[in-house]
């Protein structure tokens, strides 16, 4: 699996293109825009929140939250909040914050909550050594108190998806949900393998919303297998390292 292989791949624009050709995905897509000024004032006026982030990237670095509010805009990057009392104000921060980089603004899901805290949920579908997909785990992220992102190097915490959506949930409901991600996840991977046929591995990130419908918020295509290793319970950690394994070993 050579590097420049999957160097379209890193782009979240090209991703994001690539599944909205299958419809019985794009309902799970949230909408997605090239970071522009018209697309700024349309969008956050249209949704009130949007996420603003690098077209190239990972680990949630650079990542913006968006909000309008009461006739003022604000805009969260790290732990550092700002408010603007006018668009122009709002976007000439972001413009420079941005820069030259391409940057794309998506529609903000408004996430479930565990103690207050944001979270979403790591599905990873990987090629079995007998080369059919499989959704080999499902792991929860808990975003830091103070953060807008939930990954584990933004100060996420790995977590049991049971006891994050304990709340919000019966355990039929829970069981049916994680069911409808890894299908999900399943009909990404065959979708994008036809157009990338050396893949081996995703990690779709899903956000859940206040009715429980799964957004996705991102697709990896070289996700962390050690994340698994945070759980109590190795089982999905020894499945997952066995896949990766087998697939960086035929890679070489």
């Amino acid at each position: 699996m050579g590097k420049d292989k999957l160097q379209p791949l890193r782009s979240k624009w090209y991703k994001t293109k690539m599944l909205l050709d299958n419809s019985s995905i794009t309902t799970f897509i949230p909408d997605t825009q090239k970071f522009n000024k018209e697309n700024l004032r349309s969008m956050i006026s249209g949704y009130r929140m949007v996420y603003i982030k690098p077209e190239r990237g990972t680990y949630g670095m650079g990542v913006i939250r968006a909000e309008l509010e009461q006739q003022k805009y604000a805009y969260q990057m790290n732990e550092k909040r700002v408010t603007f009392s006018s668009f122009e104000a709002f976007y000439t921060a972001l413009a420079r914050l941005v820069g030259k980089r391409s940057y794309l603004i998506q529609k903000g899901i408004h996430l479930l909550k565990h103690n207050n805290r944001r979270f979403d949920i790591r599905v990873m579908v990987q090629l079995s050594p007998s080369q059919t997909w499989e959704a080999t785990g499902v792991i929860g992220r808990l975003g830091h108190p103070k953060r807008i992102v939930t990954n584990y190097h933004n100060g996420g915490k790995p977590m049991d998806v049971h006891k994050l959506l304990e709340s919000h949930a019966s355990a039929s409901r829970r069981d049916e949900l994680i069911r409808e991600m890894n299908e999900l996840g399943l009909r990404i991977a065959r979708h994008m393998k036809k157009k990338a046929p050396y893949l081996k591995q995703i990690g779709v990130d899903v956000g859940l919303d206040r009715s429980l419908k799964p957004w996705i918020i991102e697709v990896n295509v070289k996700p962390d297998p050690y994340i698994f290793n945070q759980l109590k319970d190795k089982t999905m950690y020894r499945k997952v390292i066995r896949y990766y394994r087998h697939a960086v070993k035929k890679a070489q």
